[in-house]
């Protein structure tokens, strides 16, 4: 089969557009005038805008499946805290004036213990919010949607 006729054509751009082309030709060992013929093979198609549509559509999609994850991580991290801090304030009395250099060394302490944990809970690449979803039944998951 013949190749079709090629037209030589000259143009005029600018140094930095010509280094990347360069450098794009010789990491992809092909020639410079493959990659042009390419590009602009891409851009003056017809149906080039719906690739790139469809293209930046997934991409939006990923990107609100991941926000979705994080909006239900940061909820379940609020009410967390609001129900730690509930249950802390009815459960806990106000101490004595008299106990409370004690009780906050032993807070410090605590607390050091605490911010250990932690960090090698993090370090492992374990979530408490993933344990959460883990534990929680998918019925239950389904049900609220």
């Amino acid at each position: 089969m013949k190749a079709p006729p090629r037209i030589k054509q000259t143009f005029r751009i600018p140094a930095d557009l010509s280094r990347d082309l360069a450098d794009y030709a010789r990491r992809r060992r092909v020639a410079q005038g493959d990659v042009v013929q390419a590009a602009l093979a891409s851009h003056l198609s017809p149906d080039g805008a719906d690739h790139l549509e469809a293209a930046l559509a997934r991409r939006l999609d990923r990107m609100s499946r991941q926000i979705d994850r994080l909006e239900r991580h940061v909820m379940i991290s609020n009410e967390t805290i609001a129900l730690f801090v509930r249950f802390w304030l009815t459960a806990v009395p106000p101490l004595p004036d008299t106990a409370q250099a004690a009780a906050q060394a032993k807070g410090r302490e605590r607390f050091e213990g605490f911010v250990e944990t932690l960090g090698r809970r993090l370090a492992k690449g374990r979530s408490f919010a993933d344990e959460i979803l883990r534990d929680v039944p998918a019925e239950t998951e389904a049900d609220e949607d």
